[in-house]
C-alpha cells in the first residue's frame, strides 16, 4: 500500500471541488500499473462522489437537491447547528474505491472524483491510498 494525505480547501458553506487531478496524480506518481486507488475523508460533515464534470450546473443541481431533502431545520437539536450537513455526507459517503489499469484512473470520460463540503469553508483532509 502507497498513502498520500492532501488537504481541500472549501470557500463556501456547500460545494463539490474536483480532485481528479490530485487523485490522478498520485495514482501516477506511485508507479503501480494497475490496482485500487482508496480515497477516505475523515470528516463527519463532508463526504465524496463520482459524478459528471462536463456542465458545471449538474454540482449546482446537486447542492440545490440535497438543500430540499436535507434543509437546515430550526428543529434539529445538534448543538452547532450543522446537523443538515451530517444528513449530507451520510447520503454520499466517506470513501470511494476506483480501479487504475496503465497508471490511469478507470472513470468514464464525463466523470470526475469531487469532495463534497457541506460545512465550510474548512481545510479538509483527503486520505489517498493505491493498492
Amino acid at each position: 500500500m502507497i498513502r498520500k494525505e492532501t488537504i481541500v480547501k472549501s470557500s463556501r458553506r456547500e460545494e463539490l471541488i474536483s480532485i481528479n487531478s490530485t487523485a490522478s496524480e498520485f495514482v501516477r506518481s506511485s508507479q503501480k500499473s494497475a490496482g485500487i486507488l482508496n480515497i477516505f475523508v475523515p470528516h463527519t460533515t463532508a463526504a465524496l462522489t463520482i459524478n459528471e464534470n462536463a456542465d458545471p450546473d449538474v454540482k449546482t443541481d446537486l447542492i440545490f437537491a440535497l438543500q430540499q431533502v436535507a434543509p437546515i431545520l430550526k428543529e434539529f437539536r445538534h448543538a452547532e447547528g450543522n446537523s443538515d450537513a451530517h444528513l449530507k455526507s451520510s447520503l454520499f459517503g466517506c470513501s470511494l474505491q476506483v480501479p487504475f489499469y496503465n497508471g490511469k484512473l478507470e472513470l468514464g470520460i464525463w466523470q470526475d472524483i469531487y469532495f463534497c463540503e457541506f460545512d465550510g469553508p474548512r481545510n479538509r483532509r483527503v486520505i489517498m491510498s493505491v493498492y
